[in-house]
């Protein structure tokens, strides 16, 4: 089963963690203890909109920007763990590590296989000169 609480700790903790800051740094700022800061990152508490808004305020990003990370990886925390639900995949929308097969035109000429589908004339339209 999939918590909510675990993968909002886990976006929490990474954006504290991109900008170098300690939990005693933005639990001081957020104005929320060490302890139970500590215990929102690990996915053990729920915190209420109001300590999530004061959270988000203290590392500079809003509450918006973290919730839609937090579905991103809920929706990718969905088919990986049960790909089997028949849950419809929007367009573009892939599984971790699966690849996408590229369509190359017969007239692009001969393809590079360590080129991921590219032909060696796209590779030179990309060459400054």
């Amino acid at each position: 089963m999939i918590l909510l609480r675990q993968l909002l700790g886990d976006v929490l903790r990474r954006l504290r963690i991109r900008q170098g800051r300690t939990l005693r740094e933005v639990s001081a700022s957020a104005r929320v203890s060490l302890g139970y800061l500590s215990e929102v990152e690990r996915g053990r508490k729920e915190a209420s909109s109001e300590l999530l808004a004061a959270i988000c305020a203290a590392l500079e990003t809003s509450l918006s920007q973290v919730f839609r990370e937090v579905s991103d990886n809920f929706a990718l925390a969905e088919l990986q763990s049960d790909p089997a639900l028949g849950v419809p995949r929007e367009p573009g929308l892939r599984l971790a590590g699966e690849r996408v097969p590229m369509e190359v035109p017969a007239s692009a000429g001969p393809v590079d296989p360590g080129l991921d589908g590219m032909s060696m004339g796209d590779v030179t339209d990309m060459v400054p000169v």
